[in-house]
């Protein structure tokens, strides 16, 4: 079904990774005249950071260590303005963000989260979303957005038995 999956943890240079989603982040900020303030950027940073998905809580705790006084509205404007712009995904039923490894292409979002460790795949599933546009044209229905959310077990704890 899936034909591309982007796994957002993996083992590579986290550094690096960071380095090139704020970069991206940057030039599409500018190419469309939208803002990318330094606290924007902390918080997409932090986003990435761990490549888990992260609450915004824990957002708030970590940018508190340097940012002193920020409080739960600054780190929501600023989730809100990263969402708009397409540099971040809100998993609904973790209420946690991840980083969108494809921003500036429109796509729909369909996640795979692996319960046991967290692991979020972001996958392009171009059948799932055709399926979806019949059935809710059948119905009249029009679709603005979609994302699927998948919980189960990744191929490493299902291996491993974690979950």
């Amino acid at each position: 079904m899936a034909k591309t999956a982007t796994r957002l943890v993996a083992a590579h240079d986290h550094r690096l990774c960071i380095e090139e989603a704020l970069d991206s982040a940057s030039k599409l900020c500018l190419a469309r005249g939208a803002r990318f303030t330094a606290l924007r950027r902390r918080v997409l940073e932090l986003v990435w950071e761990s490549h888990q998905p992260i609450k915004a809580y824990d957002i708030l705790e970590r940018l508190n260590k340097t940012e002193r006084g920020a409080k739960p509205p600054t780190v929501y404007r600023a989730l809100d303005f990263l969402i708009g712009q397409g540099l971040v995904h809100r998993l609904e039923s973790l209420n946690a963000f991840v980083g969108c490894p494809h921003p500036g292409q429109d796509h729909d979002f369909q996640f795979l989260i692996c319960d046991g460790c967290g692991t979020v795949f972001e996958i392009a599933a171009p059948a799932v979303r055709a399926a979806l546009a019949a059935h809710a044209a059948g119905m009249g229905f029009t679709i603005k957005r979609q994302t699927i959310e998948v919980h189960g077990t990744c191929k490493a704890c299902a291996r491993g038995g974690t979950a």
